[in-house]
């Protein structure tokens, strides 16, 4: 397990391989299928992790 704590949220243009990727280097990851928010805007999606103090990533990088 890290030291760093820190919680991804992977927005649905991220494969979800990548979710599995960061949980297999100890980090917590999760997608916006596996929290019920897959549909949601991007502005929702970013005030979801933001309410929740973790880190979005996404691949709609023009969008924010």
């Amino acid at each position: 397990m890290n030291d760093i704590f820190i919680e991804f949220y992977l927005d649905e243009d991220v494969d979800i391989l990548i979710a599995e990727l960061i949980r297999s280097q100890g980090f917590q990851a999760v997608t916006t299928d596996e929290v019920g928010r897959k549909g949601k805007s991007d502005p929702q999606q970013l005030e979801y992790a933001v309410s929740r103090q973790i880190v979005i990533v996404t691949h709609n990088r023009l969008d924010f």
